[in-house]
């Protein structure tokens, strides 16, 4: 891996989601956000854009994707939402809906996405469906949104009986990964991303489940030599498994391990109290017990998991509602047909499958 010694910086790669004439590049690297402008310029094709982001990540990386942006000669806007997965919310997608046409945003207009994956999905299902759909551009800033929400194309709003139940496959136009933006995330933001990272290792990739194993407190350190390769290698696996099923038809439903049980655990807690990642954490930790027990994975899959998730310093215990609350959550699981849910198992560390279970089989009393 080439490394400038003198900066510290990564050489910049790129990752390609093949989806014909809606493909479109990963960009990673480090201390690249003053780069952003020309390529978004030149991605969209647009002459003005939206930036939507959160208060504290604009605050600090705002001002120089908006300066990267002109010098690319496009007019800039700005919208802050607050932060947290409660503002992925109808009220706030029409609030920026009304932005949009304050701002005169037409259909030669752009939204970029600054923050994480909150931001990435509301920012993400507005451009999607404001006249139509207009151009769209991820720059995330979160490990979480770095490695899975930027990548794919889901955007999506909450219900209040559910999470993400309104919303659409509309694939950005370029991912815009500067590593360096992750300097001012807290521990536990790291962390909540890292779950998605070892998903990635669970379900596709042995030997990058192994990588975490060695690396993950140089990763969490944010040490580019150890985070830069890991971050490809996530990214990537993303990016093959929405080449080959964009739609969720087929294989791309196994990126869904461990969210079973996050989502009906993010919604009772009303989606605060805890984080994404740290409730894919306890989700998988939980689906890897049930795929041992229903015969599917050998005896210390879930130990190993376990291990791993504990070296993030992610938490593995559900929390402690009754049986009901569970099932309840359950009924409005997204991959939820005719009373069953396409349940993600483990069959061994890097290779996972689905099978067919009613809500009451996979949260047996």
């Amino acid at each position: 891996m080439a490394v400038r010694k003198a900066s510290g910086a990564v050489k910049r790669r790129k990752i390609r989601v093949d989806l014909g004439d809606r493909s479109y590049p990963i960009q990673i690297g480090s201390g690249t956000l003053d780069e952003a402008g020309p390529a978004i310029a030149k991605a969209t094709g647009a002459s003005q854009v939206v930036i939507v982001t959160v208060p504290e990540v604009g605050k600090r990386y705002a001002a120089r994707l908006t300066r990267s942006l002109k010098s690319a000669g496009l007019k800039v806007h700005r919208v802050v939402v607050p932060d947290g997965d409660s503002t992925k919310n109808l009220r706030e997608l029409a609030r920026l809906y009304d932005a949009f046409l304050e701002f005169g945003l037409d259909r030669s207009s752009a939204v970029v996405a600054l923050g994480g994956g909150v931001v990435g999905d509301l920012a993400g299902f507005a451009a999607a469906s404001y006249l139509r759909g207009i151009g769209f551009v991820q720059v995330p800033t979160t490990i979480l949104s770095m490695v899975d929400a930027s990548i794919g194309g889901k955007t999506a709003v909450n219900l209040k009986q559910g999470k993400n139940l309104v919303g659409a496959f509309y694939q950005p136009s370029l991912v815009w990964i500067d590593i360096a933006t992750l300097r001012s995330l807290p521990a536990r933001q790291r962390a909540a991303g890292m779950a998605e990272v070892i998903k990635a290792g669970a379900i596709w990739d042995a030997r990058l489940f192994s990588k975490l194993e060695k690396n993950m407190k140089a990763a969490l350190s944010l040490d580019p030599v150890a985070l830069v390769p890991i971050l490809q290698r996530a990214c990537a696996i993303k990016a093959q498994i929405v080449s080959q099923d964009e739609r969720e038809a087929g294989v791309r439903i196994l990126l869904n391990f461990g969210h079973t049980l996050a989502h009906a655990v993010e919604k009772k807690l009303g989606y605060r109290k805890v984080l994404h990642g740290e409730a894919v954490a306890m989700g998988m930790v939980f689906a890897a017990k049930r795929s041992e027990e229903l015969g599917f994975a050998p005896d210390g899959t879930r130990e190993r998991l376990e291990n791993l998730i504990n070296l993030a310093g992610l938490p593995m215990a559900l929390p402690c509602f009754p049986r009901r609350a569970y099932l309840s959550g359950l009924q409005v699981d997204k991959k939820k047909t005719d009373k069953h849910i396409r349940f993600v198992v483990l069959h061994k560390i890097g290779k996972a499958d689905t099978v067919r279970l009613t809500p009451e089989e996979i949260y047996p009393a």
